[in-house]
């Protein structure tokens, strides 16, 4: 019997979804992570910067268009229809079962006081929450959850939700591809063999306004 050489902490880890599921789980990862609230969980900011070095391997997967710069902008463009298309799902559940999600008991993939820490975000910064949140995991995930519950009008969610994943998409795996490429030519340092940490780099930076938030309101309460 085969045996998988998988750990838990591989989830976490984006090059490990790159290098064994390609562009293909790649992309739904991006879709899951976007809309559906049990995707909260997986990488987010920091997959997309490691798709970023990786972008011509990804787009080879697909169509190779022999140019550095080609294979990068058609993966951000696969990349911006994943998630501008997980968005509108996640706000059409949101349409579909806002009450029952706010009854709902805490589950596994299911955990409430992330349903309204993206609520107090929502409430807070309105429209443009949809924007801000590409950028912080959990809320990436429950924001456009909340613009359905609320019934944020159609047309300007899906003008956030554009502009928002157009900016998530190009700031994210831009950097990823262009700082890679400058640090191996100027220093010979390749990025690669420390996307260890600089994974949990990322991850650190994104994900301390909203631990910031659940600890100023759990000392609130």
């Amino acid at each position: 019997m085969l045996e998988l050489a998988i750990q838990w902490k591989d989830f976490l880890n984006p090059e490990f979804y790159i290098q064994h599921g390609g562009l293909w789980l790649f992309l739904f990862i991006v879709f899951a992570e976007t809309g559906l609230f049990a995707g909260f969980f997986l990488p987010g900011d920091s997959l997309l910067f490691v798709a970023g070095i990786y972008s011509n391997e990804l787009a080879g997967e697909l169509f190779d268009l022999n140019n550095d710069v080609l294979n990068l902008l058609l993966v951000c463009l696969l990349v911006f229809f994943s998630g501008t298309l997980g968005n509108m799902v996640g706000y059409w559940f949101g349409a579909a079962s806002g009450p029952y999600l706010f009854r709902k008991e805490d589950t596994f993939f299911f955990k409430k006081k992330h349903l309204l820490t993206a609520k107090d975000f929502y409430d807070k910064h309105g429209g443009g929450a949809i924007v801000f949140a590409r950028f912080l995991p959990i809320i990436r995930t429950f924001a456009p959850i909340i613009a359905g519950i609320v019934r944020m009008e159609k047309h300007k969610f899906t003008f956030y939700n554009i502009i928002g994943c157009v900016a998530w998409v190009i700031i994210m795996m831009f950097a990823g591809h262009y700082l890679y490429k400058f640090f191996l030519s100027q220093f010979g340092f390749d990025l690669k063999e420390r996307l260890e940490l600089i994974v949990l780099g990322i991850i650190l930076v994104t994900t301390a306004p909203v631990i910031i938030k659940l600890v100023a309101g759990g000392k609130k309460k």
